[in-house]
């Protein structure tokens, strides 16, 4: 298995940027892990007691090949409009964009990594558990695997999807928030380490 850094909770956004880059890590470290993972309702978040069967990856961040951060951004900015897709209820998506960040181990100047923290608020909140019957479906799809999917050891013991796509060299962390007082999704897009052309520079933001 493959595993990045693990945050000692799963994300909750509340229309909030920016996530730690942790989180972007944890995604990135699972994307194109091969794993094999089975769909299961543990209840331990990805800082929980599963951290003692944790096997670091030597490699850093699945490469992702060559892209400016502007094509990296938009690329992953189209996943998260797809998953947006995928819910297929009407909803509200949070506003703030992606962010970018170095690859940890490597050369700033050289390689980055893209991820986008959103929230999806349903116009509906009973079209929650909707959107994410939805989104369990389509994220095994057309390129998608759904790698994990758990119960959290937040109070509410929230469900958390995880699901990768090989081919666009993303993955993307989805959380189930059914008890606050709106209802949302947290949803986290993490793409891989990309390499920028020679003679672009990178932004960090």
């Amino acid at each position: 298995m493959f595993y990045g850094p693990r945050p000692t909770q799963a994300p909750h956004h509340r229309g909030g940027f920016p996530l730690t880059l942790t989180l972007a890590l944890v995604l990135t470290g699972l994307l194109l892990s091969g794993c094999g993972m089975t769909d299961n309702d543990n209840t331990d978040s990805p800082g929980g007691t599963a951290d003692n069967s944790q096997e670091a990856a030597a490699g850093g961040l699945p490469d992702a090949g060559t892209a400016t951060v502007d094509e990296a951004v938009s690329a992953v900015k189209e996943v998260s409009s797809e998953i947006y897709r995928f819910a297929g209820v009407p909803g509200k998506a949070s506003e703030p964009g992606p962010g970018v960040k170095q690859c940890e181990g490597k050369d700033p100047d050289t390689y980055f990594t893209v991820y986008h923290p959103w929230n999806f608020a349903p116009t509906k909140p009973a079209d929650l558990d909707v959107a994410m019957e939805n989104l369990k479906e389509k994220l095994d799809t057309g390129g998608w695997v759904v790698k994990k999917m758990y119960r959290d050891n937040s109070p509410n013991k929230a469900l958390n999807l995880v699901a990768d796509n090989d081919a666009k060299k993303v993955s993307a962390w989805i959380v189930q928030y059914a008890e606050d007082e709106t209802p949302s999704l947290g949803i986290n897009v993490a793409s891989g380490c990309y390499r920028v052309p020679p003679g672009e520079t990178i932004d960090h933001f």
